[in-house]
């Protein structure tokens, strides 16, 4: 790096850290892919006496301008550098920027049990004061219905349904619906079929129709008014025809206990 290079970094360095650290990494992977390629060409080429002065400085500059254009590329490794230096430097990382349809939970789906709970508690608050039915218990819910957001329901095209609460489509719902095989209790047996399931733009808009859906209709009726208990919710949803499943009030109870270890480890 020149003199007025590292100059102009420092510089740089006391009003933007963050430029400069992105313009560091730039120049340490231009070096190193500068070095790389002359390795490859020594391990290649023949011996070289053919070589001159002339053919070696047009060969290193033309390397150092390959270097300089393939230097600084998204997801490089200048990316991975500039974080190393942040870390070192304690200079908070630039978060990524999301195309968000919610404002409180993120697109992609949640890769562990306690990621499932951070991401998903600010809606299910919100559910809960329209239901009064306890965050947790919608959380576990959702956990429960879809594996903690590994067997989430899925569109014709792969993407992702939004769908926490395996609600159906029936004749009423007028938005997307996601056509899946499930299995439905049938006189206490499994049975594979295909369901319409209804689909949602954000999981914020899947817990807010749970809520509607809790609060508007009778057959649930009972179960928001005494939701403050995790095995009357789990057995008042069972014997409401929430789901088919003549285990569902155990499983979903065990359920509730998990997701309550989990928030009280993540306060």
């Amino acid at each position: 790096m020149k003199v007025d290079q590292l100059a102009g970094l420092r510089n740089i360095a006391t009003q933007h850290p963050k430029q400069a650290i992105k313009e560091v990494a730039k120049q340490f992977e231009s070096l190193f892919m500068q070095e790389l390629m002359k390795s490859m060409r020594q391990a290649t080429m023949s011996s070289g006496m053919l070589d001159n002065e002339g053919t070696k400085l047009g060969t290193e500059m033309m390397d150092t301008e390959f270097a300089g254009k393939m230097s600084g590329l998204k997801g490089g490794l200048a990316d991975a550098i500039a974080r190393q230096l942040e870390r070192q430097m304690g200079v908070a990382p630039a978060k990524p920027q999301i195309n968000q349809v919610s404002q409180t939970t993120p697109l992609r789906a949640p890769t562990s049990a306690s990621e499932f709970v951070a991401t998903h508690t600010e809606a299910a608050k919100s559910a809960e004061r329209v239901t009064g039915i306890p965050a947790t218990f919608m959380v576990a819910q959702a956990a429960h219905e879809t594996g903690w957001g590994k067997k989430a329901i899925r569109m014709a095209d792969g993407s992702n349904s939004f769908n926490l609460f395996g609600i159906k489509a029936g004749a009423k719902w007028t938005g997307p619906v996601a056509h899946v095989t499930t299995t439905e209790y049938v006189n206490g047996q499994p049975k594979k079929m295909v369901q319409a399931f209804r689909a949602y733009s954000s999981y914020d808009e899947s817990f807010a129709d749970y809520a509607r859906l809790m609060k508007t209709s009778p057959r649930y009726r009972d179960i928001v008014a005494r939701a403050d208990d995790a095995k009357q919710f789990a057995q008042g949803l069972q014997r409401a025809g929430y789901a088919t499943d003549p285990a569902y009030a155990d499983k979903l109870g065990r359920v509730i206990n998990t997701t309550l270890r989990l928030q009280r480890s993540l306060a």
